[in-house]
């Protein structure tokens, strides 16, 4: 199969930054100035971005996500939504966002063909989420994930970060989001870039949290395992939780994904600077089996594993990167 890494993994889910600027600043993935946005003309065109998926379906890449930044922020994301999901062989097309723009944009994203929505909520707390995205409401991100949920997009998951100090005392009060239907992801926070907030000593495990979550809810229900998410259930929840533990617990075995960042560089591993310039190639007039051939090195040069016990990939923010 083409989509069989060296490694044996099936790479099947294609991470496409479609912009590196944002309307937050939260403290893990950029600076408080923020970063210095790359030019308009240095960011993949959405004709250029169809055409990589286009490619992508036929190794084998089945689920795309649509991120930043915030995809949201960028003009036209409805139709290069509705582009995509009109590509044979795309089985799911998500997007993470941190849902302060979903009141505008739900019904409109759901009408063009999105599937779903992963949404950023670290904190249920209006100060704290303040405080954490720089700039952002609380009541603005709480709006999008009902507007998300009022026009279908759904299951919602409910992506958060979890740092000591900051809200790690909030994780029952997430979990139980699950009740209502949410899914929630629980994050290890992850050190690539240089935010200016300094998170040592924040580190807090899966397993912490989830014993945290078991000391007051009750024993968790396995449900599986979902690309680098341990999946559970509280009893009688809807929802389910996932715990992403890319330091205490590496999923790197069976990581399925590749990332294409904002200005068109193919990075087989978040956590690795390898990068392969797909932009460069499609500017200088390539054809599909050129960028084709590129994705397949991609796969090629995917590393088993991120080897963050060794030493932290500062190449880029997170916000840059695409998540």
């Amino acid at each position: 199969m083409e989509n069989i890494d060296r490694f044996g993994r099936r790479i099947t889910y294609l991470r496409l930054s479609v912009t590196d600027r944002c309307n937050f600043r939260c403290i893990y993935c950029m600076p408080a100035s923020g970063v210095e946005w790359r030019p308009h003309a240095d960011i993949l065109r959405y004709e250029e971005i169809v055409r990589i998926v286009r490619a992508a379906t036929a190794i084998g890449i089945r689920k795309i996500r649509l991120t930043g930044g915030e995809p949201l922020v960028r003009e036209g994301i409805v139709d290069l939504v509705q582009e995509i999901s009109r590509i044979p062989g795309i089985d799911e097309l998500v997007m993470t966002t941190n849902g302060a723009l979903l009141p505008l944009y739900a019904d409109r994203l759901a009408a063009a063909g999105l599937d779903r929505v992963n949404i950023s909520l670290d904190t249920l707390r209006p100060e704290r989420f303040q405080w954490i995205t720089r700039i952002g409401r609380l009541e603005d991100t709480l709006a999008g994930l009902y507007a998300a949920r009022e026009a279908g997009l759904s299951p919602i998951k409910l992506n958060a970060v979890v740092m000591r100090g900051i809200n790690d005392d909030e994780v029952v009060d997430l979990a139980r989001k699950t009740r209502e239907g949410f899914g929630v992801r629980f994050i290890e926070p992850m050190p690539v870039g240089k935010p200016d907030t300094n998170l040592k000593g924040r580190f807090v495990s899966g397993e912490e949290i989830r014993a945290r979550i078991e000391r007051e809810l009750g024993p968790l229900i396995p449900v599986r395992d979902e690309g680098p998410a341990r999946v559970y259930r509280i009893s009688g929840a809807p929802g389910e939780i996932g715990f992403i533990t890319a330091l205490s617990a590496p999923f790197c075995d069976r990581c399925n994904r590749m990332r294409v960042t904002a200005d068109g560089k193919l990075r087989p591993c978040l956590l690795s600077p390898v990068e392969i310039d797909l932009k460069g190639a499609l500017r200088a007039g390539a054809g599909d089996e050129e960028i084709l051939a590129l994705l397949k090195e991609g796969m090629r040069r995917k590393p088993y594993a991120h080897g963050l016990a060794h030493e932290f990939p500062h190449d880029r923010t997170m916000s840059e990167i695409g998540g």
